[in-house]
């Protein structure tokens, strides 16, 4: 009997040269390498001091504001923003609050106050309203929600009282690195492909089937807290499967993701199989053609 095992010819490593931007600064930099030899720059958060010049103590890439120089890491926790989009996990439900996990050091909380009652009321919280949280959320559910305040220990308060965010239905839930995610405008993208992506800002990313009906529509009557448990179609479930891989794809080789990062890497992918698309040499392939075709549109 076969075995199935797969073979790779080994790879010589290569240091990549560094770049330099039009301020002399090195683009990205790994533990150790000279940012900058210049004395006037202040150091920020990411470097260190020796002999006179500025050194990275961590992988990243530099970033300068005035005289300041700080070096952003490739992987970290999530720093939130006033204003970000998060997807997160219902951890524990406490009094007029909710815990919430949003890959952050500290757990999110979501108070009562802050969420849509069905019906789209606009009273006060009563203790009838403490007493049925655990209808509208319990431990375990994901939501879509704003950061509407960060705090001074780095918690984050978040709010849904849109009907762009609430409850999470049936899905695929994608995590990656938060700096992987490009900050836009908007972050809840409908693909032509069939599939809606939710591009959280603290790499929490869910891919769900497009819903042939407005979703703000169809949810005022309950507030966002009604998910939707129809069964998916198989050409959905497929389209999901897909952008799920090609999204591991570009966080594999640590591209920016964004709704034409995306939408370039699925196109390519079409000549492959779903489950092809997990292999190394063909993920390798499929990701460089995706960004030489953006490398093309930017040019």
């Amino acid at each position: 009997m076969e075995s199935g095992i797969l073979i790779r010819r080994p790879a010589a490593y290569s240091k990549l040269p560094t770049k330099k931007g039009s301020h002399g600064l090195a683009h990205f930099v790994t533990p150790g390498d000279i940012v900058t030899d210049d004395t006037d720059y202040m150091r920020g958060h990411g470097s260190y001091m020796r002999d006179e010049k500025l050194h990275a103590c961590v992988a990243g890439v530099v970033e300068r504001i005035n005289k300041l120089i700080s070096v952003k890491p490739l992987k970290l926790r999530y720093n939130g923003e006033v204003g970000d989009i998060v997807v997160g996990r219902i951890k524990e439900v406490q009094q007029k609050r909710w815990k919430v996990n949003t890959n952050s050091r500290v757990d999110s909380v979501l108070h009562l106050s802050f969420v849509n009652l069905p019906g789209g009321e606009l009273r006060r919280r009563s203790a009838a309203d403490q007493l049925t949280m655990r209808e509208y959320l319990k431990e375990g559910d994901l939501i879509s929600a704003e950061v509407q305040q960060v705090h001074n220990d780095g918690s984050l308060s978040l709010h849904t009282r849109s009907l762009r965010y609430g409850k999470l239905g049936q899905g695929c839930l994608v995590v990656v690195s938060p700096s992987l995610v490009k900050r836009r405008k908007n972050h809840i993208h409908n693909l032509p492909c069939g599939a809606t992506v939710v591009l959280a800002n603290n790499g929490f990313i869910w891919i769900y089937a497009t819903p042939a009906t407005d979703n703000e529509e169809m949810d005022k009557g309950h507030g966002g807290f009604v998910a939707d448990v129809e069964p998916v179609a198989l050409e959905d479930r497929e389209v999901i499967c897909r952008l799920r891989n090609c999204i591991k794809c570009l966080a594999q080789h640590n591209i920016q993701l964004y709704d034409t990062s995306i939408m370039y890497t699925y196109d390519v992918s079409l000549s492959h199989q779903i489950k092809e698309l997990l292999n190394p040499d063909i993920m390798s392939d499929v990701v460089n053609q995706a960004v030489l075709r953006l490398r093309r549109e930017e040019s």
